[in-house]
């Protein structure tokens, strides 16, 4: 043998053992069937998340794909969930438009050896394994009402423009808010009305308008939810009480940078959903994997973001939301 070929079969061999180090390394399963479930399509904040996850299947060997209904309704999740079922899914990994109502579809999934995985909003302990927080609950809901004091000068009326009535997680915040405002520091600040755009554009559009016209003296909206503040913002972007009423809540900074630059809006926050989604994966191909059950105190290595710990309630936080203003919106591009 030559010494050029001796040189090509030695770094063949090297690169087959790193290869292979690399899977050893990160201890999931190849050719894992993982689908990422949205609460539903065409949605650009569940696009990236689905975008993330995708990216992390395909990172650590596994067999991906993003599918969800069209509208927001639990049945259509169902529909979906059963589907993947006939297909022998490894893992399923979804948002949920309901706490309670995918439950029975998804124990069916988990008692066939489907892993679940939810994130952004949780169903009921019993139909996962483990749930994907975004961040503490607690964390944003405070977090929320703590800018819209600032933004309002600490007193007047205010709304909340939240997404379903049945969104888990909408409804966790906003009962933490209104705990919140029970506090001396918000005893000036009132909340006049919680109104629901149901996630849907034009809904939420409307919405915003009624909420200007049945509240002469608002003085803030809360929306938090991507699909709703970009909608009120949209609304308030032509409307008299430009700059007159704040505008907060959980948006991207894609959605909101024109918003923020012509003075609609002043500040919002969201986490990365990219990494929500990309951390949600590797979850399920952890659980898939056998390398964790779920159980409070597993510890896995989320790739690029490092090791986490599961903790109570089969509960995995990926971090603290951030406060995007016209100082920083242009260093994020999602």
């Amino acid at each position: 043998m030559n010494k050029r070929l001796i040189v090509s079969a030695l770094t063949v061999t090297l690169g087959l053992t790193a290869a292979v180090g690399l899977a050893q390394t990160s201890g999931i399963k190849k050719g894992l069937k993982i689908t990422m479930l949205p609460k539903f399509i065409n949605n650009p904040y569940f696009t990236t998340t689905d975008n993330g996850g995708l990216e992390a299947i395909k990172e650590f060997g596994g067999v991906g794909k993003a599918v969800g209904p069209s509208d927001g309704g639990a049945s259509s999740q169902v529909s979906y969930i059963n589907t993947l079922i006939a297909q022998r899914q490894d893992a399923i990994v979804l948002a949920a438009n309901d706490a309670n109502a995918l439950v029975p579809s998804l124990k069916r999934a988990m008692a066939q050896g489907i892993k679940v995985v939810t994130f952004d909003s949780d169903v009921a302990p019993e139909g996962r394994q483990i749930f994907i927080n975004q961040a503490k609950s607690d964390g944003i809901a405070k977090g929320q009402i703590e800018l819209m004091s600032k933004l309002m000068g600490g007193k007047g009326e205010f709304a909340i423009l939240s997404a379903t009535p049945n969104a888990t997680n909408q409804n966790a915040w906003i009962a933490i808010m209104q705990e919140e405002l029970k506090k001396p520091a918000y005893k000036d600040m009132k909340l006049v009305k919680i109104a629901y755009g149901n996630d849907d554009d034009q809904k939420s559009f409307t919405e915003m308008q009624g909420l200007l016209q049945a509240y002469p003296n608002l003085k803030g909206v809360i929306s938090p939810t991507t699909v709703g503040i970009s909608a009120a913002a949209r609304y308030l972007s032509t409307s008299p009480k430009k700059g007159k009423v704040m505008l907060t809540g959980l948006g991207t900074p894609n959605q909101m940078r024109s918003f923020i630059k012509d003075g609609t809006v002043t500040a919002f926050q969201l986490w990365n959903p990219s990494d929500l989604g990309y951390l949600a994966a590797y979850t399920a191909g952890s659980l898939a994997s056998g390398m964790i059950t779920g159980k409070e105190g597993d510890t896995f290595t989320a790739g690029k973001l490092g090791k986490y710990t599961v903790g109570k309630n089969g509960e995995v936080v990926l971090g603290p939301p951030t406060t995007f203003d016209k100082a920083n919106i242009d260093k994020f591009n999602f």
